[in-house]
Formats: C-alpha cells, sequence, structure tokens
C-alpha cells in the first residue's frame, strides 16, 4: 500500500470514531443581564437548605414563645410568701383544660424559711372576652416577718420579727362591659391568720410589745376579706404597657369572726405612662393612698396596717420598714427600651405613713432612686432587677412582677 494510501486509510477511521463519539453541549454565555441573574439563581438552587438557627437563636424564640403566649407547662417560680424572705426557690407545673383555661400548682421556699404552696385556676376569656376568673387556695408561712414599729419616726435598731401561718382560698372576677377603658372587679377570700414567735436574730415581737400596745399580736384570726373595683384602665396589659393609664378605687371589707380586728380599706391608684420618641423612652407615673376605718369597738392588727417600704413601695427601705392607718407612695421612672426583650429603667420614689389621713400630704417624706433592668414580653414582666439607694442604705431588688 501505497503512503497516500494508508493515510487515506488513518483519515477515514479519524471522522468515523468522531462521529461515534458523544457530543458534549456547551451552553452559551448569557448574552443579557436578566440571562445572568437567571444562570446565577439556577446555580443557587443547587446547594440551598433549609436554614438551621444557632444554640443563641433557638434560646432566643424559646423565651419570646415563653413570653408571647405565657407559662410553659414545668416552670420556675420565685414569688415568697412574704416581702423581706430573702432568695426564692420555686416550681410549678401548669396545665390547660380547654383552649384557654389553665390550673397551674406551684411552690416556693427562701433562704429564711418562707414556705408557699397553691393552686390557682385561671379562665381569661367569659363572656366573650368580656370577663375573666381566678380561683386560688393555698398556705403560706413566714418566720421572721420585719415589725420596727408604728410611724415614721422609727428606726432600724427597733426591729423585731413574727412569724405567720396563712391557709387561703379566694376567688376573683374581672369585667370589662365595653372590652376597653372600663374595668370592674370583685373578689372574696376566706383566710385564717395565726400570729407566732418568730425565728432568727431578731427578737421576736412579742418580747417588746403586748396585746395592749399592739393590736393583734398572738392572735388567731379568720378574715371574710371582700373586696370590689372601679376603673378606667388604658394600658395595653396591667403587666406590660409603654402607653396609657390605670385610675381606680378598690374598697376593702375585712371582716372577723370573733369581731376583734374587723376594718375597711379603701385604696386609690393612679398611673399614667408618657411615650416619648414613638414609645422608645417612656415616663411612667403612680400615685397611691391607702386609708383604714375601724368598726365599732375593733382595731386592725399590726400585720395587716398599710405599709411603705418595699420592692414595689419605697425600693431603698426594707419591707414594711414603716407602718401605720394610712399610707401614701409617689413615683416616677424614665423608662428606655433596649430591645423587644428589655427595658431600663431609672427611678424615684417617695412615701410616708400616717396615724390620721389628714396628715397624708407632702411634709416629711422618705425617698430613694435608683436603676433597674425588665425582662418583658408583649404582655408581661416576669423577671425585674433593680438597686435602689436611700438614707438607710443600698438594696438590690428581684421581683417577678412588673412595677406598675
Amino acid at each position: 500500500m501505497s503512503a497516500v494510501g494508508m493515510w487515506r486509510h488513518v483519515i477515514v477511521a479519524a471522522l468515523l470514531a468522531g462521529a461515534a463519539a458523544p457530543v458534549v453541549a456547551q451552553e452559551p454565555d448569557p448574552t443579557t443581564r436578566e440571562a445572568a441573574i437567571e444562570k446565577e439563581q439556577a446555580e443557587k438552587v443547587k446547594t440551598l437548605h433549609p436554614y438551621v438557627p444557632g444554640k443563641g437563636e433557638r434560646l432566643l424564640n424559646r423565651a419570646e414563645e415563653i413570653l408571647t403566649n405565657g407559662v410553659p407547662r414545668w416552670h420556675p417560680y420565685f414569688e415568697s410568701a412574704y416581702y423581706g424572705g430573702g432568695f426564692t426557690l420555686g416550681v410549678g407545673y401548669a396545665h390547660s383544660v380547654s383552649p384557654y383555661n389553665t390550673i397551674d400548682v406551684r411552690g416556693s421556699y427562701t433562704i429564711l424559711g418562707y414556705k408557699r404552696i397553691e393552686t390557682e385556676f385561671t379562665a381569661p376569656r367569659l363572656f366573650n372576652r368580656r370577663g375573666s376568673l381566678t380561683l386560688l387556695g393555698g398556705w403560706r408561712e413566714a418566720t421572721q416577718a420585719a415589725f420596727y414599729g408604728i410611724g415614721m419616726d422609727t428606726s432600724t435598731d427597733d426591729r423585731t420579727d413574727f412569724n405567720f401561718r396563712q391557709p387561703y382560698g379566694s376567688a376573683t372576677m374581672t369585667l370589662w362591659p365595653t372590652r376597653r377603658l372600663l374595668m370592674l372587679r370583685g373578689g372574696l377570700e376566706l383566710s385564717q391568720w395565726t400570729q407566732r414567735p418568730a425565728e432568727g436574730e431578731f427578737p421576736s415581737v412579742e418580747t417588746v410589745y403586748t396585746p395592749a400596745t399592739l393590736p393583734g399580736l398572738g392572735t388567731k384570726t379568720t378574715y371574710l376579706h371582700s373586696q370590689g373595683t372601679v376603673g378606667l384602665d388604658s394600658r395595653t396589659s396591667p403587666g406590660y404597657s409603654r402607653r396609657g393609664g390605670f385610675y381606680g378605687v378598690t374598697l376593702h371589707d375585712y371582716a372577723d369572726r370573733d369581731e376583734q380586728f374587723g376594718f375597711r380599706q379603701i385604696d386609690y391608684e393612679a398611673i399614667q405612662n408618657v411615650p416619648i420618641l414613638r414609645e422608645a423612652w417612656v415616663i411612667s407615673l403612680r400615685a397611691v393612698a391607702r386609708t383604714t376605718y375601724d368598726k365599732t369597738d375593733q382595731q386592725v392588727p399590726f400585720f395587716l396596717l398599710p405599709y411603705v417600704g418595699s420592692g414595689s413601695t419605697l425600693r431603698g427601705f426594707t419591707s414594711h420598714r414603716f407602718r401605720d392607718q394610712n399610707g401614701m407612695v409617689l413615683q416616677a421612672e424614665w423608662r428606655i427600651m433596649a430591645n423587644r426583650f428589655l427595658d431600663t429603667a431609672v427611678f424615684y420614689d417617695t412615701g410616708k405613713v400616717a396615724a390620721r389621713r389628714a396628715d397624708l400630704d407632702l411634709d416629711g417624706l422618705k425617698s430613694d432612686y435608683g436603676f433597674g433592668v425588665r425582662f418583658h414580653g408583649p404582655f408581661s414582666t416576669p423577671l425585674r432587677v433593680e438597686v435602689a439607694r436611700s438614707t438607710e442604705g443600698l438594696r438590690l431588688i428581684v421581683a417577678t412582677s412588673p412595677m406598675f
């Protein structure tokens, strides 16, 4: 075979092999911007996967769910049996008995031995969302509740302590006849106060006073306590609000079965929230006055006297620091929203107690100031931490309820 013939066969074989090989199509380069964007999106689709939040974000989402939707089934419970019990630990179990109604069984114990156990039933949507019902029953004990004497001229050196035990059961109905603004509330409670010698380092109250000098000392009194409230409430929620206000009057009647320590009490309360900069700042103001009225030949027991000094009244003073027949508190806060869960606040409190209602004026007031943070949801404030300073020192307040 000649060389020309051999090359002819090689060329034919190559052409046949090329025809048998598969043809790989090449995508043409996009000729327009829209085509380029479509190509990029098609490439991204190949690598897409569902978003998986990190651990920190999952915790924040869980916190938001609890703050928005209410108490989880198993939940911490930090409510003490009485003010001044110290660090409190507790647990509760909430069970839904219908889409909105719940039963919550809970208990707590403090570092000073205060004990509390109770069961609460709540029905928040009655009468086509015009009413709510709360049923509560329980038992509590405070082993060393503080008593400093009567009036504003007492000293911290005058402290004595007392112990009390109290079983209780109550029912409270709240109505909003027009679903907004006008609020009516009525309640009935049956309880028994048993006042006993105190535990702890301070003298027990019966070592300093007698039943003649301190009404209610050593008593075991059964009360039927009825109350009624009429108010105008324009707040978003009593648990957390950045606008609106509340103006109300509450009448209490404490009926003593033995007719020794029965009395009546009237509470006046005014709250106003003034939003600034689209509610990023809020000026919140509150005024409270409590006045008591003796029944014929009966007296107000010392452990139920109006008081100032606590994490909800004069925050810079110890719990129940001042007691008398009547009391008054004025409070102002500048609240700053840090984020959807956290507010900070600068506050000022002032107030007094007095033997006569006519003496509830602006003379002789005690006052304090401080700073705090509040962890909240849209309608509740489950944790409040504050530091307050007064003439009697610095105090740390940890509370599981809103200030006002």
